[in-house]
């Protein structure tokens, strides 16, 4: 069932579809909770508001699609989430939002075809935010009352000291995907993302990307690398995926261990207020406040119009890097060995990399990646830092640079 169309303004969708807003709100489009700002928004279609922004209507449609299916049409997939049974495995965490209904469903399918496996699952969309998980973890105050596994993107869930970070510690988690070698595009003499504790597993990245306006570059150069975009001619020229808290963290840090705090700072510098659809109406502002390069995940990429004028860069210092991380519980290692298995296999490892360009790690997977490179703070940066209290600090210095060009 098709839910959207490109001639509904953008009222019509966020009322009739309320779980949209989010999607929207990441995407630069703010305040569409608000119910002024959704009366003014009635003005503009679905159609011109992409094109405002020079984003392909095909693929921002089908995420819409997916968002609304997923609250909608899903319910035979995701039917072990209303059943909560004391028995069995439980599962939490958050799916990339591109690929979370083909997750769920091969799931379904392993489930048929392992019928003794209980799996209870509560695997929201990634858009919801890490919030709700937190707050879960924060009252697990002992092992036994966390999940057995646990599946998200993003450092500060994984090794905040009041978060995971008190449970690795104590050697809770175990790697037990049977992956002994990572995908040569993460493990070669640049980078390598396995756990060398065999603490932490991983799935997958959410890489960190450009998109260039070329229209409204000017006579700057085009920016090939984060050092290009930390150059003073970018200051307030960059929209950046503040409210992605999970992406926006790994571009912090990763700068931050390469660069230094003052490549935080000039980040800061270089962030412009993203518009909502209320301001895309006085054309003389969007003009006024366009960005020139918006950073955003690999995926987007695809809503690039090829005769646009916006175009991806891949930086070739790096992309920065938000692992997909699945933790399971030691002690329950038997139980869990096979699904923690089909997680980190072939078939989900195609899923999250040829459906939702999220390279995979698993070998037997082609992430058609070529040469290029990524920004990883790896692994004895982590273990010799305390990384909570380097994102406190990041976060900081980002929006103290921010300020400074107000």
């Amino acid at each position: 069932m098709k839910y959207i169309n490109e001639k509904m303004n953008l009222k019509e969708i966020t009322e009739k579809y309320p779980e949209t807003i989010d999607f929207f709100t990441s995407k630069g489009f703010k305040d569409l909770d608000k119910a002024d700002v959704r009366e003014k928004a009635g003005k503009i279609s679905l159609k011109m508001a992409l094109s405002m922004k020079k984003l392909s209507s095909e693929t921002f449609i089908e995420m819409l699609e997916e968002i609304i299916s997923q609250n909608r049409d899903s319910a035979d997939i995701t039917l072990n989430e209303s059943i909560k049974k004391e028995e069995g495995i439980s599962v939490m965490g958050l799916l990339p939002c591109p690929v979370r209904i083909p997750l769920l469903e091969a799931m379904t399918e392993f489930q048929k075809e392992n019928p003794e496996a209980v799996v209870n699952h509560e695997l929201k969309a990634a858009s919801q935010g890490l919030d709700w998980l937190k707050e879960d973890v924060i009252k697990a105050n002992h092992p036994e009352k966390l999940a057995d596994v646990f599946i998200s993107a993003g450092f500060d869930l994984f090794f905040e000291e009041e978060l995971m970070g008190k449970f690795k510690k104590d050697k809770i988690f175990k790697d037990i995907t049977g992956i002994k070698d990572y995908n040569k595009d993460f493990n070669n003499e640049k980078i390598s993302l396995k756990d060398p504790e065999g603490d932490y597993s991983m799935l997958a990245v959410v890489p960190a990307v450009f998109l260039v306006n070329k229209e409204e570059l000017g006579d700057r150069p085009f920016p090939k690398s984060w050092k290009d975009l930390l150059d003073p001619a970018f200051e307030k020229s960059v929209s950046l995926p503040i409210s992605d808290f999970d992406l926006f963290n790994a571009i912090l840090i990763s700068l931050y261990k390469e660069y230094g705090e003052e490549a935080v700072r000039k980040l800061g510098r270089s962030l412009l207020q993203n518009l909502h659809p209320s301001q895309m109406v006085k054309s003389d502002k969007m003009k006024v406040n366009k960005p020139v390069v918006t950073i955003m995940p690999y995926f987007f990429t695809k809503m690039i119009k090829e005769d646009g004028p916006m175009a991806a860069q891949w930086p070739e210092d790096g992309a920065a890097i938000s692992p997909i991380f699945m933790l399971t519980k030691k002690e329950k290692e038997k139980e869990l060995k096979e699904l923690s298995e089909f997680f980190a296999g072939e078939k989900i490892g195609k899923i999250l990399s040829h459906q939702g360009l999220f390279p995979s790690v698993n070998p037997a997977v082609e992430n058609n990646l070529g040469d290029k490179k990524f920004m990883w703070v790896g692994w004895d940066y982590i273990y010799q830092n305390d990384i909570g209290a380097i994102l406190k600090h990041c976060e900081e210095i980002f929006f103290q640079g921010a300020e400074e060009v107000k």
